[in-house]
């Protein structure tokens, strides 16, 4: 974080100072919620949660070195107190964001935004320096900390806004003003909290209707492919650029393939040309995510060239999301089980089979979360779709949608032992340890509360009878 004073801190916040012997000592370090990570000069903010309480931990983080606690009560160690911990830890990132010189770029979407950020990230750090969200910290806690490591050479500040309601993305718009909005699409996911598309589709919205005019600066880059995103550039007075297949997208692709191993090939097309771009992500949905980041990268100055040379070099930065590795009996695993949802369960789906031409291929399946109404029918046809897509072998993971899952297999035409259930990952780990074969393609995916990485974990470990080879 940049450095500011205790005092300075405390005013921004509106918080009280106890036990603070120099109200001018400073803060150099970063801005941390977890005791583990305090260090010499950072700010240690202190959550009550359901099992934990931070302020327990505040002798421990000013011994590590932290110049001071951010909690709701005195501690015995200096510490700045407030009202609202959550609310003052915006009002700090809000601060920092506005005495920084950073183009801040934000994105939201139901599927696709962790990838998208991590492509946005390593394309625009060839150019300038960048900060963006780890991981998928993008909500009202995980914003501001990402927003706080920025330092006076931040000149790129690359955020994922995630939404489970009307107004959140407004909030977090309002603690990080962005000048540059991405929209990628609107899906089923979260589908049975918002209660509809439209209702998602306006969530996600209010991240254009957050941006400054053109005039000012502000650009919305919209996905012409998803309607729902498009009609969004009536709600924004900024200027507007298109991305996607579609030929009246400002940022395109043509020539769309697949290479023998399952990675997009293109031609990237923008308004300042045109390049070759063979990506090491696996799965064609990685193509539209990678216009979104080419789109963004555009507006900010870089040329066809250097996006397509940074495009072909990026990798996956976050965890469990696509990660292919290669046993050393030739199974391949993908681990593709932080989240899902019906888009991007399809999307992986279409990608393994397009990684297992000629291989036998097992679908690892569980529950989708929060589809509401929509669970049934939404579970059923990723059943379906994996027969239809000649999936060699589907194995469904845990309780009712699960069996959903094989019920539409079944529906579609998978009588004999192309699919399975089963009832939770270990009885998942015992029946592949049991049947894989050298050179089959695993896919790992199901909802993050499911746990179904632990399969791929077990599989992995199973075949270390050498080292793994990640590709």
């Amino acid at each position: 974080m940049i450095t500011l004073s205790l005092a300075e801190i405390a005013e921004v916040v509106g918080g009280r100072m106890h036990d603070i012997p120099d109200a001018s000592a400073q803060v150099t370090g970063p801005v941390v919620r977890d005791s583990r990570e305090a260090g010499p000069g950072c700010l240690f903010v202190a959550f009550v949660g359901e099992r934990v309480d931070g302020h327990d931990f505040a002798p421990a983080v000013v011994e590590a070195g932290a110049v001071a606690v951010l909690g709701s009560r005195p501690v015995g160690v200096p510490a700045i107190v407030v009202d609202d911990v959550q609310a003052a830890l915006g009002a700090l990132a809000r601060h920092v964001v506005r005495r920084l010189g950073a183009t801040l770029v934000a994105l939201t979407g139901s599927a696709g935004k962790t990838s998208t950020k991590d492509l946005i990230a390593q394309v625009l750090r060839r150019k300038a320096p960048t900060v963006f969200t780890p991981g998928s910290m993008n909500n009202e806690v995980g914003l501001p900390l990402t927003a706080l490591t920025a330092t006076e050479e931040t000149r790129f500040l690359v955020l994922e806004m995630g939404a489970r309601g009307i107004g959140h993305i407004r909030y977090l718009a309002e603690l990080t003003p962005p000048k540059v909005g991405l929209v990628l699409n609107v899906g089923s996911a979260h589908i049975g909290e918002f209660g509809g598309r439209e209702q998602i589709a306006q969530a996600k919205g209010e991240l254009v209707e957050a941006l400054p005019p053109a005039e000012e600066g502000g650009t919305a880059v919209l996905n012409a492919d998803d309607p729902l995103v498009r009609a969004m550039a009536s709600r924004t007075k900024a200027k507007v650029i298109l991305f996607g297949e579609s030929d009246e997208a400002d940022v395109r692709a043509e020539n769309v393939r697949l290479t023998d191993s399952g990675q997009p090939a293109f031609r990237l097309h923008t308004p300042s040309g045109a390049s070759d771009v063979t990506m090491r992500l696996y799965g064609e949905h990685h193509v539209s995510n990678a216009l979104a980041a080419a789109a963004v990268a555009h507006e900010l100055g870089m040329s066809a060239n250097e996006i397509a040379t940074a495009l072909s070099e990026a990798g996956s930065l976050s965890r469990w999301r696509m990660e292919v590795t290669e046993r050393p009996d030739g199974v391949t695993v993908v681990n593709d089980a932080y989240n899902a949802n019906p888009e991007s369960m399809r999307a992986a789906l279409r990608a393994l089979v397009a990684m297992g031409k000629g291989r036998r291929t097992w679908a690892v399946l569980g529950k989708m979360a929060e589809l509401g109404d929509e669970a049934l029918a939404e579970h059923d046809a990723v059943g379906r779709l994996a027969v239809r897509l000649n999936v060699s072998k589907l194995v469904a993971v845990g309780g009712r949608e699960a069996r959903w899952l094989q019920l539409g297999a079944y529906n579609e035409g998978s009588w004999g032992e192309e699919s399975v259930h089963v009832s939770d990952a270990q009885a998942a780990v015992d029946l592949l340890r049991s049947e894989l074969r050298p050179g089959d393609v695993v896919l790992v995916k199901a909802s993050r509360s499911v746990g179904l990485e632990s399969v791929a974990t077990a599989l992995l470990e199973t075949g270390a009878e050498g080292e793994v080879a990640a590709r």
